[in-house]
């Protein structure tokens, strides 16, 4: 029971996830409007996590949800379908290899973002390998 809740094993398998997105997504835009690609996508997410929700329990009213964090979903839910566009843009044209790393450079801006508005604090370590990673996407990025 303790892996279930381990935030690195659940990071990790987001990972893995994401890993495979960028293969199976690559394949399957050939020949397609990345909009379009993008929309089937959705379509298909959608009663996934509908099933997983309600076969695991967790459904709950959502209109007992509080005004913020209402906005705030929205606002989420806006930016993951700007970087899924975006994303399926970048794959229809780009490499796979290439674009995945770029797209992680989420993670900088992450933990910038975090500093910035969160009050979070990574440690020195934490913010060198924060710039590792980010120097390493400036590497793939500006080919020479």
């Amino acid at each position: 029971m303790a892996v279930v809740s381990n935030w690195f094993f659940w990071a990790f398998l987001s990972a893995v996830f994401a890993a495979l997105t960028a293969i199976f997504a690559k394949v399957g835009i050939q020949g397609v409007d990345s909009d379009l690609a993008t929309l089937i996508r959705t379509a298909i997410i959608l009663p996934v996590l509908v099933g997983f929700v309600f076969f695991a329990g967790k459904w709950n009213n959502p209109f007992d949800l509080s005004s913020k964090t209402w906005w705030f979903l929205i606002l989420s839910g806006l930016a993951t379908g700007a970087s899924w566009v975006c994303y399926f843009r970048a794959l229809k044209i780009g490499d796979a290899s290439k674009v995945a790393p770029v797209d992680k450079f989420s993670l900088v801006l992450v933990a910038l973002f975090a500093f910035l508005f969160l009050d979070e604090r990574p440690s020195v370590r934490e913010w060198t390998g924060i710039f590792m990673v980010g120097f390493g996407i400036l590497i793939i990025a500006f080919k020479r």
